[in-house]
């Protein structure tokens, strides 16, 4: 049995102002309208027949979003399973429990494909080709990584330095792994023929996996087997759903499987890849994606170049210009702009960190905010008030709640809402409103099957997202 397990969890902060912590790299839409995280389900779709299974390894603040971009993938062939972890704790510890919650359930004989959410290949009949490879040397006992022959003298990358040949196809034991050179080191790399950029994608089989951990990370090993005996699964309708117990899973050291695993073992080969390959690490990559015109412009939105040279424009809602600009990237989203010299891309990453640092929100959230039954938007705010935009999907429903500090009036603009507003439920159409003190509880849900649309406009002393009592709800949030 072959199962690709999808690893979800970077945050992507050389991409802010479109990545942010709410709303990692995965879940941004390529030029094409899918995400990255559709385009690796369809990846790992293809590695396996129908009624397979697909793990996705996320944080459970991105469950519902991640569900919600495997079925726009339309893989309704295939199975969903999600291993939801409360904090980031690196590959290590992610590989480790999904090697032995899948063991437990398929078997040791069982390979594991893992790849990264956040990585573009359009050659997909050549990764295909390339992990057949890796699931042959795996089920030799290796722990196969995929090496991508360099092309450039790139120091973005970590490389992998190949030794002796195990097969007729290019199979070679790895030597060392590098890390990230400088550009003198990197040129020797090219020069040499013997270095491949290290992709971050792997495949073994979980017995194998499990027996090297034992050799070379025992005590992390232990750890694991004792968050997944903590951390039963819960099965529903869409996904199998296994969440990892937190106080276990915590104490997993922080840990990449490249240092924990892979710089120790001496089973570890590597497949070169011929296979196109981007780690979608900077906005210049996500630039490269796009057809330029004559002056090397190029657009993703509504954008005007006026004598301008090499410059990149996105634009999320407003028409963005430029004037007389050379190599700029220029990135516009509701609450935020992002101006950047091209050559100094990789260092957006300090923006986001000063951001952080400063408790800003636009390092966290957009204006339009992911939840399990919808989204919302901020319109408008200002001292005792704000005004979002509200949909609800079909079906869904917005926990039984309570606000201590603000009161809601909410006005249907699309579809029909059902409320409850300190006593039984209502229904209220289009173009009709109820006022909700604070202190009241409430709950709104859509029972149509259209979108339900609405704006609700808060008032009061405090009108923090935090300022929310939840006595019931469906997605699992009621602390």
């Amino acid at each position: 049995m072959i199962i690709p397990v999808i690893l979800s969890g970077g945050a992507g902060t050389r991409l802010w102002p479109v990545s942010r912590e709410d709303h990692p790299k995965p879940f941004m839409r390529l030029p094409d309208g899918q995400s990255l995280l559709q385009k690796t389900y369809l990846r790992a779709a293809s590695l396996i027949s129908t009624g397979g299974e697909i793990v996705t390894v996320t944080n459970r603040e991105h469950y519902f979003e991640s569900r919600d971009h495997f079925a726009e993938a339309k893989l309704t062939r295939h199975h969903a399973r999600f291993l939801l972890e409360p904090q980031g704790r690196n590959t290590a510890p992610a590989i480790a429990v999904t090697a032995l919650a899948l063991a437990a359930e398929h078997g040791d004989d069982t390979v594991l494909v893992v790849m990264a959410a956040d990585h573009l290949i359009h050659d997909l009949a050549g990764f295909n080709q390339a992990t057949e490879h890796a699931v042959a040397l795996a089920r030799q006992g290796y722990l196969v990584t995929y090496g991508i022959r360099p092309t450039a003298p790139e120091t973005g990358f970590g490389y992998i330095e190949a030794g002796d040949v195990l097969d007729e196809r290019g199979g070679c034991r790895v030597l060392r792994f590098v890390e990230k050179p400088d550009q003198a080191t990197a040129q020797e790399y090219l020069e040499s023929g013997r270095f491949l950029w290290n992709s971050g994608m792997f495949c073994f089989t979980a017995g194998s996996l499990i027996s090297e951990l034992q050799l070379h990370a025992p005590e992390l090993l232990e750890l694991a087997r004792t968050c997944v005996a903590q951390s039963p699964r819960q099965d529903n309708a869409n996904a199998k759903v296994q969440e990892l117990h937190l106080a276990s899973f915590a104490a997993l050291p922080d840990i990449s499987i490249d240092y924990a695993l892979m710089e120790c073992s001496t089973k570890v080969a590597v497949v070169p890849a011929v296979f196109d390959w981007s780690d979608i690490g900077s906005w210049t990559a996500l630039r490269d994606l796009i057809e330029p015109n004559a002056e090397q412009n190029r657009a993703q939105g509504d954008a005007i170049f006026v004598d301008s040279r090499n410059t990149y424009v996105q634009s999320q809602g407003r028409l963005v210009a430029t004037v007389g600009v050379d190599d700029l990237i220029v990135v516009e989203t509701a609450d935020a702009v992002l101006v950047a010299h091209a050559d100094r891309a990789q260092e957006v990453r300090q923006v986001a960190k000063r951001l952080k640092l400063e408790n800003h929100q636009a390092y966290r959230l957009h204006r339009t905010v992911s939840r399990p039954w919808g989204t919302y938007t901020v319109l408008e705010e200002g001292p005792r008030f704000k005004i979002k935009r509200i949909v609800v999907k079909p079906g869904a429903a917005l926990s039984l709640q309570m606000h201590h500090h603000r009161s809601e009036h909410w006005i249907v603009v699309q579809g029909m809402a059902k409320v409850v507003n300190g006593g039984d439920p209502r229904l209220i159409n289009t173009n009709e409103s109820t006022f909700i003190p604070a202190g009241h509880q409430h709950r709104l849900e859509n029972p149509g099957v259209i979108d339900l649309v609405m704006i609700e406009v808060q008032s009061g002393e405090y009108l923090g997202e935090d300022d929310i009592v939840r006595f019931e709800d469906h997605y699992g949030r009621v602390q």
